[in-house]
């Protein structure tokens, strides 16, 4: 064998500590797979004296992580510290021009500094590898970038975020609401205190920007994410989908034409018996579509402690075994800056859900302003009476432009007779 391969972790919470004892505890398998040991020689944390449960007495502690990176006896700095800036790049930077391997799981430092961090690398004649980053235990940037590397890939999409699949999933089983939820996925850990950049779209964004980059082989663009979350879907909204044959999901969608690229993160109806509508709970699922290959779909743990050691683990075997490919599939210099479309310009089935008081002529109001913007309708539910207080009616469309139903939206919000602002869902048949 040859000489040992030295790993240099920053960051010793859930995930820095599974690392270590997973390289530990797999130390013979690892050295058959690698062709070579695997140790790791130096950690840095915030708190040294916490209990991790790990043996760390032969491995160098360092107080400041950018020392270690830069000064620390490996060929790999692992950063799974998080953040687009602050340490996280410092850390980075600082690996990279040492001339150490870089991995991390960081999807946010990807998203926003990938691009810059690529170029380094690729100048440096190291590697960045991020499998961690986007879906956890699932392999999708080694299925997207290798395994799946023959074909034009021309759409993507997936549920990227397990809290917010929890929390949909739970809202249709127990038809609890929104709020209510969330607080138990707080008290269970799928949740954090802050939950914002879970159940608004920002995680499931920055892992989108990641997947378009690498199945279209172009610029990582976060900034062209359109982004909605979940906050405002009602337990009437997945009562009235699944009367209609639909599941609401949280999709990140990417797709690809000569017109230009679309990335979008927003609440989505998907039918029943689609693929991705049957992945439930804290489960990550990403479907690709490839012009070769066809449809695959790809399904697993998304976060947690283990799954997501095994995937910085997985880049790390590939880096001693000296499998190597550009960050993005290809070089960053190469990477293709394609037109970003606009929202405006999506076209597709929707679900829409107005509250209005319960008076003679009010249907005709809604149907003519959505006529008035060249929408169809294709169903409508409209149940009881309120004896002039307020009723939901709810309706969905035949494919129209998004530009179109906000159009109408704004049509039917202004109203005298509509109580709140229409509640819009889109819908994907896939």
């Amino acid at each position: 064998m040859t000489a040992p391969l030295r790993v240099a972790v920053a960051g010793l919470g859930t995930v820095g500590a599974e690392t270590v004892r997973l390289i530990a505890a797999r130390h013979d398998m690892l050295a058959l797979r690698c062709g070579r040991d695997v140790t790791v020689t130096a950690v840095s944390a915030r708190d040294r004296a916490r209990d991790r449960g790990l043996d760390l007495a032969a491995i160098a502690w360092f107080d400041d992580p950018v020392a270690m990176a830069r000064d620390a006896e490996a060929d790999i700095v692992v950063e799974l510290i998080g953040g687009s800036n602050g340490v996280a790049l410092d850390i980075c930077t600082a690996a990279i021009a040492a001339g150490r391997h870089v991995v991390t799981a960081n999807k946010a430092l990807i998203a926003i500094r990938g691009a810059a961090l690529g170029t380094a690398a690729e100048a440096a004649g190291v590697t960045l590898a991020y499998e961690s980053a986007v879906a956890g235990g699932i392999p999708i940037i080694k299925a997207l970038r290798e395994g799946l590397a023959a074909n034009q890939i021309t759409h993507v999409h997936g549920i990227l975020n397990g809290t917010c699949n929890y929390i949909l999933t739970t809202m249709r089983e127990t038809g609890r609401d929104f709020d209510d939820v969330l607080r138990d996925a707080q008290e269970l850990g799928y949740a954090e205190s802050d939950p914002s950049f879970d159940v608004d779209g920002v995680d499931t964004a920055h892992k989108l920007a990641i997947l378009t980059s690498v199945a279209f082989g172009c610029a990582i663009d976060f900034d062209a994410v359109h982004i909605e979350g979940i906050r405002n879907i009602a337990a009437s909204d997945i009562e009235y989908a699944t009367e209609l044959g639909y599941r609401i999901k949280l999709l990140g969608i990417a797709e690809k034409t000569d017109a230009g690229v679309s990335q979008r993160v927003h609440p989505v109806m998907v039918p029943i018996d689609a693929p991705i509508a049957a992945v439930e709970g804290v489960v990550n699922g990403v479907v690709a579509q490839g012009d070769y290959v066809g449809t695959t779909m790809f399904e697993g743990p998304g976060a947690g402690g283990g799954p997501t050691a095994s995937a910085v683990v997985a880049d790390i075997i590939d880096i001693a075994r000296g499998r190597t490919v550009p960050t993005f599939g290809v070089p960053v210099a190469a990477q293709t800056q394609m037109r970003v479309l606009p929202m405006a310009d999506r076209t597709g089935l929707y679900f829409v859900r107005v509250i209005v008081h319960d008076r003679p002529g009010v249907f005709a109001d809604i149907a003519m302003a959505l006529r008035d913007c060249d929408i169809s309708i294709e169903s409508a539910i409209q149940r009881g009476r309120a004896e002039g207080g307020a009723v939901p009616v709810v309706l969905t469309t035949h494919r129209t432009k998004e530009a179109a139903m906000r159009d109408a939206l704004d049509r039917i919000a202004a109203l005298d007779s509509v109580v709140e602002p229409p509640h819009m869902i889109r819908i994907e048949t896939f």
